[in-house]
């Protein structure tokens, strides 16, 4: 036996319906949508950063001696 048949996802669906009503359900749609779309996106950021070689650092030379302190 499925755990949910077609009646089970109809009686979820109004009961959705009858607690957020219809107005309120496409603006939550909205934003999981919008949240999704900045989820997929910092991802795909954080690949590029991944597969771009970052240059190495600079490391200061020791040719910058310090004079002794003079007491």
């Amino acid at each position: 036996m499925d755990a949910f048949a077609p009646w089970h996802i109809i009686i979820l669906l109004g009961a959705i319906l009858l607690l957020f009503g219809g107005k309120k359900i496409p603006e939550m749609m909205g934003g999981i949508g919008k949240g999704m779309k900045e989820f997929k996106k910092a991802i795909k950021d954080e690949e590029q950063s991944a597969d771009t070689p970052s240059s190495p650092k600079a490391i200061p030379s020791s040719d910058n001696k310090k004079e002794p302190l003079k007491e």
